[in-house]
């Protein structure tokens, strides 16, 4: 029994010493560094590393490209020097070839040539090109305008004369109405005063235009419309009022009126009206005269400036010719 007693003792200590173990979990990460694992970082294992094979094969590679371009760049921009120094080379030998040639041949040409005389790039235009080609060009443009322009201006002026002439006469027509009317109107209040005597007569003020509508005044005027068209029915209201006594006299004048007893007052009507309208046509003809003279010395102008167009162009034209034959001269004796 105690023998029993003392393995039952002894196999609860067993498991109480296995309990603890089966609650803590092994932990198998390492705190610290193991001198076996530095060996791999060492430069054999380093250089033998398939990774770091792979990473140093493709920088070289890609390092290898980079200079490889960099060679071809610098290949090309020596090449691209070489080729301008050539070609700077050439001309320098070009231009003393040409300077010796022209001082063993200068004594066969003329000794008047002077240095504008050799030939300038074609692309270089001087003023005077400038000039002749403007000149042409105008010279052309106003040559062909011109003659339109007067054809446009002969017709239109023609029509603008025909039409101030009309309007000219109708015009002095009317002012000589106005006038003869004026003077009409005197003569009446003058002839009625004489009629009347000693009775007081009040003439009334009567507009020129009042009696041009109510008389038919078309191309002339006479005293005997004047004094027709104040016995009309526009003036009717003058015989109730106050001008009753000139009304009445009025009337008389038109029933008695003759030419050999009024022939004074007639006579100054027309002269009135004639002269009037011949001041008019005087002003109008004047007008048109000066507006004639202008249109003529505008068109005398256009002409004298395209002829001074075109001898400053001939003039250009044949320098140019000129100039273009010594350089002609130069270029064939280069060529030789």
């Amino acid at each position: 029994m105690n023998i029993y007693y003392i393995n039952v003792l002894l196999f609860s200590i067993t498991l109480n010493i296995l309990v603890p173990n089966l609650w803590n979990h092994k932990v198998t990460t390492k705190p610290h560094r193991d001198l076996c694992e530095c060996e791999l970082y060492t430069p054999p294992n380093y250089d033998n590393d398939p990774q770091m094979k792979e990473i140093m094969k493709n920088f070289n590679k890609q390092t290898d490209q980079r200079l490889k371009e960099y060679d071809e760049r610098v290949i090309q921009n020596r090449k691209k020097c070489k080729e301008q120094c050539d070609k700077e080379i050439q001309q320098i030998i070009l231009k003393d070839k040409i300077e010796k040639q022209l001082k063993d041949k200068l004594c066969t040409l003329q000794t008047d040539i002077d240095t504008d005389a050799i030939p300038a790039c074609v692309c270089e235009k001087s003023v005077a090109d400038k000039t002749e080609k403007f000149c042409l060009n105008c010279g052309k443009h106003m040559g062909a305008i011109a003659p339109w322009w007067g054809l446009v201006c002969d017709a239109g002026y023609s029509g603008w004369t025909h039409y101030t002439a009309t309007t000219l006469v109708e015009l002095a027509t009317e002012s000589g109405i106005k006038k003869g009317i004026e003077v009409g109107l005197a003569n009446v209040a003058k002839i009625v005063k004489q009629m009347s005597g000693t009775i007081p007569v009040k003439i009334p003020k009567i507009k020129v235009a009042q009696v041009m509508t109510a008389g038919q005044f078309t191309d002339d005027v006479t005293f005997s419309g004047i004094v027709q068209a104040l016995d009309g029915p526009t003036f009717a209201e003058l015989g109730t009022g106050q001008h009753a006594q000139y009304s009445l006299c009025v009337q008389n004048i038109a029933k008695t009126f003759t030419l050999k007893t009024l022939k004074t007052e007639a006579a100054e009507v027309v002269t009135a009206f004639k002269e009037a309208e011949a001041g008019v046509l005087a002003d109008g003809t004047a007008t048109t005269s000066i507006l004639h003279a202008t249109i003529i010395a505008s068109v005398v102008a256009i002409v004298v400036i395209v002829l001074v167009m075109l001898i400053i162009y001939l003039i250009l034209r044949y320098l140019r010719k000129k100039k273009m034959k010594k350089k002609l001269q130069y270029i064939k004796l280069l060529k030789e």
